[in-house]
């Protein structure tokens, strides 16, 4: 994930750029996640057998936590699903 954001090799879904407008966050907050976070959680879908990991770190500010959830697509691109504060 983090060579992903490194290299600029990520999509956001539209979901996730509302949520990170909602949430009064930038993309290089959603980076920031990815860069100093954790995996906290790994989930599996039950229709689509997807794994989507949900991660959790700072955002540029340090001043609050933020939630990323990710998977890797078919092509295997880093595809940023949503985002929301803590």
């Amino acid at each position: 994930m983090r060579d992903s954001v490194r290299s600029r090799d990520y999509v956001m879904t539209l979901h996730a750029d509302d949520e990170m407008n909602d949430n009064d966050l930038t993309v290089f907050d959603v980076e920031s996640v990815i860069l100093t976070g954790e995996i906290i959680r790994r989930e599996r879908d039950p229709k689509t057998k997807e794994r989507k990991y949900v991660v959790r770190g700072q955002i540029v500010l340090g001043d609050k936590d933020a939630v990323v959830v990710t998977k890797f697509g078919p092509t295997g691109k880093l595809v940023i699903i949503t985002v929301y504060v803590e």
